[in-house]
């Protein structure tokens, strides 16, 4: 990772390329870059275990609507129309692409302040995601994790920029898909297979007493199930670190690509996040409807049966998902930070030197 930020130290001068990689970026890379930043630790620990020990293998449908949502409408209806106009008014952040198209200087300053101040917590969450994983793995203390990911992921945003991040995207991107689907595979094992692990989970009963709910096609609540989709599928639309990759993408060509690859890496991680959630009951024992130890201790919970060797795998998964999404919101925020807030106060004393160092 370290290696990729010093090789793209010399190609990221500008701005320009700082931030958005001088807008060559190709398909692959844009669509890694998409999932990987969608989809971090909190999804994997976090909203794995929760909706999967809410709704049981149901909670598949909340990966589907992701992939469906989240990625492929989202590419289908932003990917060409922010990438020509965001080109067309010379944007580089979403801040600047508001004050350009509606000709407000209010709206910029006020959607900055939203985008630098609300990215915060949700750097924090991704950090407790993590830090629960390396607890249960190697005992490290809370605080060393968080200081050795953000030295780690400071290093190659740094000197590279966008680009550096994409290709790191890209390989912690493939260490995603190889992880996810050598967990469900050996999640599955730990309970006789398929088969045998939905048969095992139709005999748990959920709150009314019912057999076969956690196990069934909509699960045992279907209408807050359909929610939990919505929130978590069309909220991409909306955040800058997400739609910003649009901004940096090739051509049209390339649109088209990155969408149907998108859509595969979501159907992948999120559903198979999901999947391996949905049979977090199977693991972890209740006295009350709630695990012990909280929501965020079912997935870690479920990885402590695994061999070294998957456990290993699971940690550098978790640890690509941080790692990846972390550096799509501190590249987001940073250039935020600088170009829509600090510059203007500045005026003319900031030439590119000083937006870059900044």
């Amino acid at each position: 990772m370290i290696g990729i930020g010093v090789y793209y130290r010399r190609k990221s001068a500008s701005v320009n390329d700082f931030v958005l990689g001088g807008r060559g970026l190709g398909a692959w890379f844009t669509a890694f870059a998409y999932g990987t930043s969608y989809f971090s630790a909190v999804i994997f620990v976090g909203y794995a275990g929760k909706f999967g020990w809410n709704y049981g293998v149901a909670s598949t449908w909340v990966g589907i609507g992701n992939a469906v949502i989240g990625s492929w409408l989202a590419w289908k209806v932003l990917g060409r129309r922010t990438r020509i106009m965001s080109k067309h008014l010379e944007a580089k952040t979403m801040p600047e692409y508001f004050e350009k198209r509606y000709n407000s200087k209010p709206l910029k300053i006020v959607s900055a302040l939203i985008v630098f101040v609300f990215l915060i917590p949700y750097t924090a969450s991704v950090y407790n995601g993590l830090s629960r994983l390396f607890e249960k793995g190697f005992g490290i203390p809370y605080k060393y994790c968080i200081i050795g990911m953000a030295v780690f992921t400071a290093v190659y945003v740094i000197m590279g920029g966008y680009k550096a991040t994409a290709l790191n995207d890209f390989i912690q991107g493939i260490v995603m898909l190889v992880g996810i689907a050598a967990v469900v595979l050996a999640v599955l094992g730990e309970n006789g297979g398929l088969g045998n692990s939905f048969d095992l989970l139709g005999d748990i009963s959920d709150a009314n007493g019912d057999k076969g709910a956690y196990s069934s096609l909509f699960g045992p609540d279907p209408i807050n199930l359909a929610g939990v989709v919505i929130l978590t599928s069309l909220g991409t639309w909306g955040l800058p670190q997400m739609v910003q990759k649009f901004y940096a993408i090739k051509d049209d060509k390339a649109i088209k690509t990155g969408t149907i690859v998108s859509t595969f890496f979501a159907v992948v991680v999120a559903g198979g996040c999901y999947f391996l959630g949905g049979f977090g009951r199977l693991f972890v024992k209740s006295a009350d409807g709630l695990p012990e130890g909280g929501f965020d201790g079912i997935v870690p919970t479920m990885m402590e049966k695994l061999p070294s060797l998957l456990f290993g795998l699971v940690i550098v998964l978790v640890l690509s998902a941080s790692m990846s999404t972390l550096s799509s919101l501190v590249l987001t925020s940073s250039s935020t930070l600088t170009i829509d807030l600090i510059k203007p106060i500045m005026k003319e004393k900031m030439d590119e030197t000083k937006q870059l160092l900044t």
